[in-house]
C-alpha cells in the first residue's frame, strides 16, 4: 500500500469548506489544519470515514446529517426580545452575545432576525437541524508518531513545507 494513503496512523493536513444543506458557505479553514487518523482527534467520524484510502490533491466531500454533526435545532435556544430591551450593541444582525446558563455553561446567541419591534436571538449552531456537507482538499499526509496517535493531533501546527 501506498504510504501517503490516509488511513489509520496517519497525520493529515487539509483545508475545508463547510457548506448547509443550500451549499452557502458556513465556515471555511484556508490554513491547513491537521489531525491523525484513526486516533479519536474528535473529527466528525463521517469525514474521517469519507478521507480513508485518499491522497494528497484530492478534493473530498462527506454529508453529515444533523445527528451526526451539528446537532437538532432546538427552540428552547431561541429568544425573542422588544427591540428596546435589547442593548444598542446587539441590535444589529449577526452581533453575538454570551449568556450563562444554570449550569454555569455559556452559551452564545446570535441575533438572526429583527422585525417589527422585536429582535429573535439563536443560541444554536447555525447548521443545527440542517443537513451539511464537507468539502476537504488533502494537503499533506505522512506517519505519525506514537506520541501523535496518543494524543490525536500533529506536534507541528502546519503541513511541512512543500519543496
Amino acid at each position: 500500500m501506498n504510504d501517503d494513503v490516509i488511513r489509520k496512523g496517519k497525520v493529515v493536513f487539509m483545508t475545508y469548506s463547510v457548506l448547509d444543506e443550500h451549499g452557502r458557505i458556513m465556515g471555511q479553514q484556508d490554513m491547513p489544519t491537521g489531525y491523525v487518523h484513526g486516533a479519536g482527534s474528535g473529527l466528525f467520524e463521517e469525514i474521517e470515514q469519507a478521507l480513508e484510502g485518499h491522497r494528497v490533491g484530492d478534493r473530498v466531500e462527506a454529508s453529515l446529517t444533523p445527528d451526526a454533526a451539528f446537532g437538532p435545532h432546538d427552540p428552547d435556544l431561541v429568544i425573542v426580545e422588544d427591540f428596546e430591551n435589547v442593548p444598542p450593541p446587539y441590535r444589529r444582525l449577526g452581533a453575538e452575545a454570551e449568556f450563562q446558563n444554570e449550569k454555569g455553561e455559556v452559551l452564545t446567541f446570535r441575533v438572526v432576525q429583527i422585525k417589527d419591534g422585536q429582535v429573535t436571538l439563536d443560541g444554536n449552531h447555525p447548521l443545527a437541524g440542517q443537513n451539511a456537507t464537507c468539502v476537504v482538499d488533502i494537503v499533506s499526509v505522512r506517519d505519525a508518531t506514537p506520541e501523535e496517535m496518543a494524543s490525536g493531533f500533529p506536534a507541528e501546527q502546519g503541513p511541512p513545507a512543500l519543496h
